[in-house]
């Protein structure tokens, strides 16, 4: 962020709490339900098309708003985020496809293993070993998600479970990259995002281009009826637009970690939305994989809270 978060007091007003959680509980609820939306308005043949309308919408916005600290931006800065642009199309493209093979039920349950692979993955690249806890946190959580990809018995996982798979390991190259990629630590959040995703639409507008990747933008534009244009906007302004400001404005009125906890609930939305509106059904294998991930992920975040808070994550080196 671009300014200092400011200390938290140690007793806040449970209803000042709460005025400042519904917000972020509304982003979590925004993008569990973006699952559904996405999967009403794309097909295969139409999900580059998609996104290039999605993001051209809420990037004129970004740049408008954030013009003078696009200026202030160094070429190093501009390069970093260039490239956590690349990762982030990558995602997008998984994420898209993945949910027009698969529920958007499954789709919001599968990306929440990203909270799992994170830390495993920043395990690895630190050489440090997780806490058991953690570990059986995670096995817990790739045990349900075996389960969930087999709510109508035991098939071969669909292609877009393996995608949303992929994408959810592509968030966490991106969190990584986030934070190892030192000329970006220094950048403001909202110049960071705004050229992500403009190097993001950068790579759908070549992809759109090539033959064969499906059908325009302008084509797709034209197809879309009030429920297809009402889907759209859903996605660009509030699951990117009004989602990123509200971070902002939390992340200076309450804890980081509260924030965290609070869109970890994703997944719940998720489940809710494409049960209660989507008419999917899980059945019984679907539904114990389904609460062993929610199980899974919420034991995993207290572990490397607890962790971080005793100082002891990264106390034990793994072996050589």
């Amino acid at each position: 962020m671009s300014a200092a978060v400011a200390p938290v007091p140690a007793l806040v007003p449970s209803r000042r709490a709460w005025l400042t959680d519904l917000p972020v509980l509304a982003v979590a609820a925004v993008w569990g339900a973006s699952y559904l939306a996405a999967k009403g308005i794309t097909t295969t043949h139409t999900v580059i098309a998609a996104l290039v309308l999605r993001f051209s919408i809420v990037l004129p916005v970004l740049v408008v708003a954030g013009w003078r600290r696009l200026r202030a931006l160094t070429g190093a800065q501009l390069r970093g985020a260039g490239l956590l642009g690349l990762v982030l199309s990558g995602i997008f493209l998984l994420e898209t496809y993945g949910v027009v093979h698969t529920s958007a039920t499954n789709a919001g349950l599968i990306i929440s293993l990203t909270m799992i692979f994170t830390p495993l993955a920043e395990a690895a690249v630190t050489r440090v070993r997780p806490s058991a806890s953690f570990v059986a946190a995670a096995g817990l959580s790739v045990a349900g998600v075996v389960l969930l990809t087999q709510g109508g018995g035991f098939t071969s996982p669909s292609a877009g479970d393996l995608l949303m798979l992929l994408a959810a390991l592509a968030r966490t190259v991106h969190i990584l990259a986030m934070a190892r990629i030192k000329a970006v630590r220094s950048a403001d959040s909202l110049s960071l995002t705004t050229i992500q995703l403009g190097s993001a639409v950068a790579v759908f507008a070549v992809l759109v281009a090539l033959p064969g990747t499906g059908a325009s933008p302008w084509s797709v534009a034209a197809d879309f009826g009030p429920r297809e244009w009402a889907g759209l906007v859903f996605l660009s302004v509030f699951c990117t637009l009004f989602a990123f400001f509200v971070q902002m404005w939390s992340v200076r009125r309450t804890s980081p970690s509260r924030v965290s906890l609070l869109l970890g609930t994703e997944p719940l939305w998720a489940a809710a939305v494409g049960i209660g509106l989507g008419g999917e059904r899980l059945g019984a294998l679907g539904v114990a994989g389904a609460v062993l991930v929610l199980a899974g992920t919420a034991w995993g975040r207290r572990s490397v809270d607890e962790a971080d808070r005793s100082g002891t994550r990264g106390a034990s080196p793994a072996p050589s």
